[in-house]
């Protein structure tokens, strides 16, 4: 039950070790952030359904080559885990926008209706968009003081009176988010995220610590099964890394053709950054079992031998590191188009 108090030593094996479980903490969490996402908002719009068809297929394919080539079981369990949160992600998918792979992209509001020039017959007062008329204000500067020191209610009572047309509803506009509130917003995200992949990151290593065996003395026929080529287990493997690869193209097609990176979890993206990378250093964290006696290799064994151990989970590395990549993509956007999104929030207010 509790881990052995000692025999611990920090190998390459305990890093191969250590970084899959979390790679597996961090995929078993990963999906959650983005379902509960959709569940809240009612509404998969963020998602692109070509992104999570590409990748449903590519799982599939990583199944079978990781289950052909005996891999790494890690391996094997994050393949068939990512295909059931996959299907979970493109039923909510199916279920928000219909049977169908093409990702619409709603109009932005403020540009559903151009503002039109006044006319004899138009209303005195302006339309915001919504049904109700927008009072005149007599300048920025005056209405930031008005609204300091008077209630909604006293302001158009007593200094605007423009209750009194008919082309004016009573309705009390609440105020835009102020530049501070948006910073203090944006500062709580960034600290449950933060404390989120912390306690993740943690369960992974914990998950490791409480399951670590004491590694046996390793021969150069236990290593022998890893090193072999499966020729239908590699072309599993560099069809899944292809899909893999070409996933994340429609997502980031799509945040591009919105212009707004709204409706994606964040820690969705987080945790499948620290997912693969953590599960390429795994990949990585090989150490070698030679031929020679007590198993100390002869010069440039060692290389060779760890060089047929890349040749042969390539497909599997290039799949993860690649994603990784594109997924920093999808960070730039989102800093970028959250950028905008402020701006345009304080030009309003």
């Amino acid at each position: 039950m509790f881990p052995p108090s000692q025999g611990l030593s920090l190998d390459l094996d305990a890093i191969s070790g250590i970084t899959g479980s979390i790679s597996i903490a961090c995929w078993v969490v990963v999906f959650s952030p983005q379902i509960i996402e959709n569940f809240r908002r009612g509404s998969a719009e963020g998602l692109s359904v070509v992104f999570i068809v590409v990748w449903l297929l590519g799982d599939v394919f990583n199944i079978v080559g990781a289950v052909l080539q005996r891999v790494l079981p890690t391996m094997i369990i994050l393949a068939v885990y990512y295909t059931l949160a996959d299907v979970v992600l493109l039923a909510q998918c199916f279920y928000y926008k219909g049977f169908t792979l093409k990702d619409e992209v709603g109009k932005p509001v403020d540009e559903e209706e151009p503002p039109r020039e006044p006319t004899e017959t138009s209303a005195l007062l302006g339309n915001n968009g919504n049904g109700h008329s927008r009072p005149a204000r007599i300048s920025d500067a005056e209405g930031g003081r008005r609204r300091a020191s008077y209630s909604s209610f006293t302001e158009r009572l007593f200094q605007d009176g423009e209750h009194l047309s008919p082309a004016t509803p009573f309705v009390d506009t609440p105020a835009p988010a102020t530049v501070p509130e948006a910073q203090w917003s944006t500062l709580k995200s960034v600290l449950f995220n933060l404390v989120a992949v912390v306690l993740v990151c943690a369960a992974g290593f914990l998950g490791w610590l409480f399951t670590y065996q004491p590694p046996e003395n390793k021969t150069a026929d236990s290593g022998e099964e890893t090193l072999q080529f499966n020729i239908p287990g590699q072309i599993g493997g560099y069809i899944c890394c292809v899909l893999y690869l070409g996933s994340r193209l429609p997502q980031l097609y799509l945040n591009y053709r919105r212009q707004s990176t709204e409706g994606i979890s964040m820690l969705f993206f987080i945790f499948a950054c620290l997912g693969n990378l953590t599960y390429v250093i795994s990949i990585l964290a090989y150490d070698p079992v030679c031929h020679g006696r007590h198993g100390h290799c002869r010069p440039g064994e060692a290389g060779r031998i760890y060089g047929r151990y890349v040749l042969v989970n390539l497909s599997w590395l290039l799949g993860s590191f690649g994603t990784l990549l594109l997924d920093a993509g999808v960070f730039v956007q989102y800093f970028m188009y959250k950028k905008d999104d402020e701006e345009e929030a304080v030009t309003d207010s």
